[in-house]
């Protein structure tokens, strides 16, 4: 079918895509439960419902009420959480759905918000809650009690209180005191829970060997420590006993594998924060580190049609299988004993979650052409194939811009990127163009479906985008720089700009540029650096990193190290500020003169909202043209996971932007 017979890519298709979440086969693997999620009628939010595949069919089981998979209690019964109208705040409503059919039968009611639950064998779970350090035991609260401390807040609401860092977090705004804390949920005789972690002590990561439970935490009265413990809680004696404790290392994603306790370290020293960790045996009190792939764990390869996610590794038998993020796409290794992988998929793409069973992978897949849909292959990567076609009528009949990849060098560097060509392209005709710049900046680009650069190549531009130093999938040296921003990176995109623009009929005279995060920060170097551009669009960007690091929720611990300042160095120092300060664009933002619109979100905590205030503002008093849109009651994640209007609003007010100044 020609090009001019294809409908275009829409704005407001983003309504119309569904995403899938959170797979999980059950114990025999005869079943492969997930969620999908969708916006609502109104667009302010999603609804999500439970789907099974049996026997490779995908049937959906929940429609009413929103409803997300939580753990299999055995093989024929999910255990899910829903929501009424009679739910109570700061509660966890759980059901069973049993797979034989019929509705969801209630279970049991937790007193607190659940994160994760783990079943140690049929009448005894351990689970991770939040609570408040300063009152860790109001789970155990009456209703008396209970309303007591619903009228004292509601005396307070007025007012927040906050005495230590991070006292905030991005998705959850104000945290300060909250904890996750380690439960145990005894159903033998009646619901009884027990709290068995500290009022300070936070868990993170929680894996099960039998009735053994590992954890990683951490404890703080007043600052958050990047370093943390592992324990072990045996549920059979009642016992916590200290497996490591050292504090060296940043230890995450326990697994055990074969009998043995494994981890991913990393003590930060030579990358920071970013620094990719080693495989690492927890045994005897100590940690062997075993290997370092020279490539990312997990997925960081950026697309904006994925909302919620699932489990980025999982163990079956004597393997441990996991993402990798490797160049421009997502990979699944898998790691025997010996610690020695094999690579199992990897085709192009981005993949934000699987999971494993006896026989068969599956996983999440974002294709160039294709929003997300569920994937299986055999154990050994064999015969992958889709098994969901949730999203093929949003794309039937649509001008979908395949990626054409461009290979160019700069700063001493081999590097790629991808063209955009628009709807009813003609080479002999010219074209405006947008530059698009991802966040992270250990974030990536590859050829996965981006909704926004679809609408943009539907709407008459050519539109480019690359991976630059800075950029994931190619080890950390590649990846690092610290100390580094807004040279080697920002010249790697003037040299891709000019490679585009030698290439394809793009008029050098209509070029516009977008990015959020650290695309935000480039977008406000740029207005600083360069008047190549016709206009710009920031979004969640960052115009001082001075006033970052004493705002932001990561902001002591990443901020400085970006800019050069080291993990112990003190932050007041001078020579501390001057670097801050060297890397900030607000430094630079005199004689500024190309149009430039800002997109913020007032609960942005990891880019807080004053960054784009004050870029928006030295920009203003020098009567350059600019624009600031404030989307209220949405934070970072905004592009990718923000209100389905919202996310609208946002890229209409991005597309407007660029066709006003490149009319």
């Amino acid at each position: 079918m020609k090009d001019r017979k294809l409908k275009p890519v829409e704005i407001t298709d983003i309504c119309q895509y569904r995403f899938p979440e959170n797979l999980m086969y059950s114990p025999d693997g005869t079943y492969l439960a997930f969620q999908t999620a969708a916006a609502d009628q109104k667009g302010t939010g999603y609804h999500r419902d439970i789907w099974v595949v049996k026997d490779g069919a995908p049937v959906q089981m929940t429609a009413s009420l929103n409803s997300t998979a939580v753990l299999w209690a055995d093989d024929e019964t999910l255990l899910i959480r829903r929501s009424t109208e009679d739910s109570q705040a700061g509660t966890t409503e759980l059901y069973r759905l049993s797979m034989a059919g019929g509705e969801a039968e209630h279970w049991i009611t937790l007193p607190f918000v659940l994160k994760t639950l783990k079943k140690l064998r049929d009448d005894v779970y351990a689970a991770v809650g939040v609570i408040d350090a300063n009152d860790p035991d109001a789970y155990l609260d009456d209703e008396t009690a209970k309303k007591q401390k619903q009228e004292e807040r509601l005396k307070n609401k007025d007012y927040t209180v906050v005495d230590e860092i991070p006292y905030w977090h991005n998705g959850a705004d104000f945290t300060n005191k909250q904890r996750n804390a380690l439960f145990r949920i005894d159903l033998k005789n009646g619901l009884n829970i027990k709290r068995l972690t500290g009022p300070y002590t936070n868990v993170m990561s929680v894996e099960t060997d039998g009735m053994t439970v590992y954890y990683t935490s951490e404890t703080h009265e007043r600052k958050q420590s990047r370093m943390c413990d592992v324990h072990a809680y045996h549920a059979d004696t009642g016992r916590t006993t200290i497996i490591y404790s050292k504090k060296d290392h940043s230890i995450q994603n326990l697994f055990i594998m074969a009998g043995s306790l494994y981890c991913l370290a990393s003590d930060m020293k030579e990358y920071g924060l970013g620094q990719l960790p080693h495989i690492a045996e927890i045994r005897n009190r100590k940690l062997r580190l075993i290997t370092k792939p020279d490539r990312s764990f997990g997925n960081h390869v950026t697309v904006d049609v994925i909302l919620g996610g699932g489990k980025s590794s999982a163990v079956c038998g004597n393997k441990w299988f996991t993402l990798i993020t490797d160049d421009d796409h997502t990979a699944v290794w898998s790691f025997d004993g010996n610690m020695k992988h094999q690579v199992l998929f990897d085709e192009q793409g981005s993949i934000p979650f699987l999971d494993v069973c006896n026989d068969r992978i599956a996983f999440c897949r974002v294709t160039a052409d294709h929003p997300a849909e569920i994937w299986e292959m055999g154990i050994s990567g064999e015969e992958p194939h889709v098994l969901t076609h949730f999203n093929d009528e949003a794309v039937q009949n649509r001008y979908i811009a395949l990626p054409r990849r461009l290979d160019f060098e700069s700063c001493g560097e081999k590097l790629h990127g991808w063209v955009l060509l628009p709807k009813g392209y003609d080479a002999g005709r010219k074209y405006p163009g947008i530059l698009n710049v991802h966040g992270g900046p250990r974030g990536a680009y590859g050829e996965g479906f981006f909704h926004e650069m679809q609408v943009w190549a539907s709407h008459g531009y050519i539109v480019f985008f690359t991976n630059i130093i800075g950029s994931d999938g190619r080890g950390d040296a590649f990846a690092d720089v610290r100390g580094k921003y807004g040279t080697v990176d920002f010249q790697n995109l003037m040299d891709f700009t000019d490679e585009v623009l030698a290439r394809y009929p793009v008029d050098p005279a209509k070029v516009c540029a977008a990015g959020g995060s650290y695309g935000g920060f480039m977008m406000n170097w740029f207005a600083g650096h360069t008047d190549r551009f016709c206009a710009l669009a920031s979004q969640r960007s960052i115009a001082s990193w001075i006033s970052l690091t004493f705002m932001a929720d990561i902001g002591p611990w990443f901020d400085p190290s970006e800019c050069g300042v080291g993990m112990n160095d003190n932050l007041l120092s001078e020579e501390s500020f001057a670097k801050l300060w060297q890397f900030s664009p607000l430094k630079y933002a005199e004689g500024a003169k190309t149009p430039m619109l800002f997109i913020h979100s007032d609960q942005d905590r990891r880019c807080p909202l004053p960054e784009g205030m004050q870029m928006m503002q030295a920009l203003a008093v020098q009567d350059v043209e600019t624009r600031l849109v404030i989307f209220h009651g949405e934070n970072h994640e905004l592009s990718r996971g923000g209100k389905p209007v919202h996310r609208v609003r946002r890229l209409q007010e991005i597309t407007d932007w660029f066709d006003k100044h490149t009319a």
